[in-house]
């Protein structure tokens, strides 16, 4: 039917709650072989119970809707992760346009446009900025299939995205230049945090998250039952990346570690009298005045600390410096190190926190491959030992 200068047709589809077939008006096409093609396309979806209503929502009203509605299901830091992705990258670019206009080229072009100018002040968006971007929106786009039923198929999946080479975490220090780095930090107040990071892998936002009821000094072991994170420059305590508590065991040096860190916090509290701001059972890692430790301090101490060791004061420069190292490769050389050390895999993977030991297969393939280039010379010697 022609409704002023444009077609319209109309199908009749089945309600999936209640049975009842109702008719729904489809218009806006140029011509009518348009409106025909577009109706005959849609009787054979609405037979097979794959018809979808026609909607003008745009990119950026159905992506702030989903947002909307994922605040609750994910981790507040993720939801934040989210969101600027979504504004710096997606609405500028593809906000305006309707969802059901969409198509696979669509986000081939986008990434295509973030990797050679996405950037700040147009530099390449980085290749795992554009993939932690394809997959928030292959996430969100399934729900418009499954969820939201605006679309049939997700766009998403069919693109294509810039591709890199896996790099793998490299062991950035040794065995010796981690011992030189802990006592450069032994005077500090914080040893204990980096000593702790070192010796169980922990990240850093479970460590400034721990608290001294979680501490089995006894039992030599600490629960790790949440993080802490920066959201907008403000510190948030959640749960672990997992969403499970986990029980690391603790060496004895270790535990002596802790022991004299507690005597050490309990000093400055008494220093501190009335301008304490901890309390008991607070957390293990502190201010000198009891408050908890903004995470982004221990991330520039480690540097700090580094450059101490490479430039004494008042002493020549160190004929065996240190290489500058971030926080989280604490936790890659705990890993590396057991695993060279013949420890199995799930029991890496348990102790770091992952929920499937195959994630630490992934991460750490290249120190699985090490350790089996010695795997026919160990079976070869068994069979001759009796």
């Amino acid at each position: 039917m022609k409704r002023g200068n444009t077609w319209s047709y109309v199908v009749r589809v089945t309600d999936p709650e209640t049975g009842v077939s109702k008719p729904k008006w489809v218009g806006g096409f140029p011509t009518e072989n348009d409106a025909k093609a577009a109706r005959d396309e849609a009787r054979v979806k609405a037979r097979r119970g794959e018809y979808i209503d026609r909607s003008s929502v745009t990119v950026s009203e159905y992506l702030t809707d989903w947002l909307d509605g994922h605040a609750l299901e994910v981790k507040p830091r993720t939801l934040d992760d989210y969101r600027n992705c979504i504004r710096l990258y997606v609405t500028p670019r593809l906000g305006a346009v309707k969802v059901q206009a969409l198509r696979p080229s669509m986000f081939t072009k986008l990434y295509r446009d973030l990797r050679s100018g996405g950037g700040r002040d147009g530099k390449p968006l980085a290749v795992s900025t554009v993939t932690h971007l394809h997959a928030i929106l292959r996430k969100a786009f399934r729900d418009a299939v499954v969820v939201d039923q605006l679309l049939s198929g997700n766009p998403v999946e069919r693109a294509k995205r810039p591709r890199d080479a896996y790099r793998e975490p490299g062991t950035i220090w040794t065995k010796a230049q981690l011992r030189r780095f802990l006592e450069t930090a032994r005077g500090h107040r914080l040893f204990a945090f980096f000593h702790l990071a070192a010796y169980t892998g922990a990240r850093r936002g479970e460590l400034l998250h721990l608290r001294w009821a979680d501490v089995d000094l006894d039992g030599k072991r600490i629960t790790i039952t949440g993080s802490t994170s920066v959201i907008g420059g403000t510190r948030v305590d959640g749960t672990t990346k997992s969403g499970r508590s986990r029980v690391v065991t603790l060496d004895d040096s270790t535990v002596e570690v802790l022991r004299a860190h507690r005597v050490r916090q309990s000093d400055e509290a008494d220093t501190a009298d009335d301008a304490w701001q901890g309390d008991e059972g607070g957390h293990v890692f502190t201010t000198a005045w009891g408050e908890p430790i903004y995470p982004d301090t221990v991330t520039g101490l480690i540097r700090t600390l580094v450059k101490a060791y490479n430039k004494p004061k008042g002493k020549p420069v160190r004929p065996d410096p240190l290489p500058l190292a971030r926080l989280h490769d604490l936790r890659h050389l705990h890993a590396t190190t057991l695993l060279l050390a013949g420890v199995p895999v799930h029991v890496v993977a348990a102790r770091l926190g992952h929920a499937d030991p195959a994630i630490t297969l992934r991460v750490y393939a290249h120190v699985v491959r090490t350790a089996e280039t010695a795997a026919a010379d160990i079976f070869a010697q068994a069979l001759k030992e009796d």
